[in-house]
């Protein structure tokens, strides 16, 4: 969505879109709010009326018509305001929902999008510039329905003398003009605003995310005069953006209210002179005082455009956005995922296949050459040189719905959703409670898999992070995929929990055919794997028409122990080995053993 046509998406081509969408809405919105505004402008005409034919005349025929015209003139007033809200409520609801659609489906589908800008900046465009840019449609037809309400005030006003209405024709443009100065002060007033908000967002989202290693190392006091120090640029901001704010409505209300003055005080003195009726001059004062609501109209429309400018600019700078890594079509076949001749970061020439139904080990002696491999694999990451295939095929070929359909690279960041822990296991993989309980037993849960009715905080906050890292496992062993990457999966749990993980991934996704304990409570002729009913099965032998493989980047040695292979990555070589062999390289010891 970087373009659209051979024009970039900008700001303002956002918002002209907003219009073009929701045109349905729209113009049934601006003509019911047009209405609006003639049946206000007619609730004067309506009264002076009343006073000439009725009142003044002191006929009863005449009082009752005028009172149920006016009643009548109400309903209609009012019915098309409700209607017009309706219109354009609905659009703004649809349109925000939209933006906000497409700014989360940039971000989480394909491979992502490469910004600057921290979580809580994005969240905060997600969220709020998302509400804010389609609101720029009520702007819009708050134009038209007060530029219709000014018209028609102004040919009243002529009708009854050509100097007054001349008066507000050339008075009111005047106005607008001057007040449509004020609108970049206001609009950069917001965006600075926009912006500190998001960066105190983004320092409060970090804070709460690492709260728990900065209690660990003392961190917790600067963590807090940081998120002080962004919270009060972002109040400094908000209140620039209020005394702008201010002094546009301000200036607004009173050169309306010297409009107003000016408008009653030639009327009063023509009614005097006997140049208008006293009818009249009850109308003319009506119509001065109902100006002011569409010149406030027309002020706010100004004021509401200078936001959803603002809005719209971050929006598209996120919708715009480059990719990480571009999405291919090709449907996935199978076959073993490979590394060829791969050069990217620390990685220099790395070639390594994961053979169908291996378990491989990879260790790296530096967190850069993870972080590369991590997000080569994810193809979040293209390679400087050489492919990383699957099938036979690149990754950036594959289609991302099909690649994820076989591929899982679980990272060591956990991120935890749902409203209990079984919603957080499963989400999504709609597996049996067999196959649940298989992966809980692998994962090592323990007594939480007695518990999965258990309300989750946000992110998981009321567990702690090993057990935060193990509901992560779990649900990752429970989506079985034919290829699992997982980094770093034992970090924060014990010695003792960390060895049975090791072997309970092994039993579980790797089990030996001829071991009668392959995965608890199962009999070694129908070994269970944990497959969709689209998917391949074991045969009623017992053999698996798809091994599945395992990857495990980490340093921990009951899951290296656990690997048919490890491959050691330092100096941007790599060395092949088991576990036990690689022992004997001092450089490899240093790296696994605590």
């Amino acid at each position: 969505m970087s373009a659209v046509g051979s024009r970039p998406l900008t700001g303002g081509r956002l918002l002209a879109g907003v219009f073009s969408r929701q045109r349905r809405r729209v113009i049934p919105g601006a003509f019911f709010w047009a209405g609006h505004q003639t049946c206000e402008a007619l609730v004067p005409v309506a009264i002076g009326l009343t006073i000439d034919y009725a009142v003044r005349t002191s006929d009863g025929t005449a009082m009752i018509i005028a009172a149920v015209g006016t009643f009548a003139l109400f309903i209609l007033l009012t019915t098309c305001w409700r209607t017009g809200a309706w219109f354009l409520a609905k659009g703004v609801q649809e349109e925000g929902h939209q933006f906000r659609l497409q700014a989360v489906r940039r971000m989480l589908t394909g491979s992502g999008i490469e910004t600057e800008r921290t979580s809580g900046e994005v969240l905060s465009i997600t969220t709020s510039d998302a509400t804010q840019s389609a609101e720029v449609l009520e702007s819009g037809s708050w134009v038209v329905a007060a530029l219709v309400g000014l018209a028609v005030s102004a040919f009243l006003l002529l009708r009854i003398d050509w100097a007054l209405g001349l008066g507000v024709l050339i008075g009111v443009p005047v106005l607008v003009l001057l007040l449509n100065a004020l609108g970049p002060l206001v609009e950069r007033r917001t965006a600075n605003q926009q912006e500190a908000v998001g960066l105190a967002a983004g320092v409060a989202a970090d804070l709460l995310g690492g709260l728990r290693p900065l209690r660990g190392f003392g961190g917790v006091p600067e963590g807090v005069r940081r998120y002080a120090r962004s919270s009060q640029t972002s109040l400094r901001a908000q209140v620039g953006a209020l005394r702008a704010e201010a002094a546009f409505l301000g200036a607004t209300t009173f050169t309306s209210g010297v409009l107003l003055a000016a408008v009653a005080g030639v009327a009063g003195w023509f009614a005097l002179e006997g140049r208008i009726t006293v009818g009249e001059l009850i109308t003319v004062v009506g119509l001065a005082a109902f100006i002011a609501d569409p010149v406030l109209n027309l002020a706010g429309s100004v004021f509401i455009l200078a936001v959803a400018r603002a809005s719209a600019a971050r929006l598209a700078e996120v919708l715009t956005a480059p990719v990480r890594a571009s999405e291919g079509t090709v449907p996935v076949s199978p076959g073993p995922l490979q590394l060829v001749d791969v050069t990217a970061g620390p990685l220099r020439s790395l070639s390594v296949t994961v053979a169908e139904g291996e378990v491989l080990g990879v260790v790296a002696a530096d967190v850069v050459a993870a972080e590369s491999l991590n997000g080569l694999l994810t193809g979040r990451t293209r390679p400087e040189r050489g492919e990383v295939l699957l099938g036979g095929e690149a990754l950036s070929a594959l289609s991302v719905a099909s690649l994820r359909t076989e591929l899982l690279v679980e990272p060591h960041t956990v991120d935890l959703f749902g409203r209990s822990l079984a919603e957080a296991v499963d989400s999504g993989a709609h597996r049996g409670e067999k196959e649940r309980t298989a992966a809980l037993e692998a994962a090592a849960v323990g007594a939480l898999a007695d518990d999965l009715d258990r309300p989750l905080l946000d992110h998981g906050m009321n567990l702690s992070g090993g057990q935060r890292q193990r509901i992560a496992l779990a649900r990752a062993l429970l989506a079985d995929r034919t290829v699992l990457v997982l980094r770093d999966p034992t970090t924060a749990v014990d010695a003792v929990t960390e060895n049975a993980i090791a072997t309970g991934i092994r039993r579980l996704r790797h089990p030996d055919p001829t071991s009668a304990d392959a995965l608890p409570g199962e009999p070694t002729h129908a070994v269970h794997h944990l497959r969709d009913s689209t998917e391949e099965c074991v045969t009623e032998s017992g053999a698996a028409e798809r091994a599945r493989s395992t990857v495990l980047i980490t340093t921990s040695p009951p899951l290296l122990g656990s690997c048919d292979r490890v491959l050691f990555l330092a100096d941007g070589g790599a060395v092949e080995g088991t576990h036990a062999e690689l022992l004997e390289r001092s450089d490899y010891a240093a790296a696994v053993l605590r």
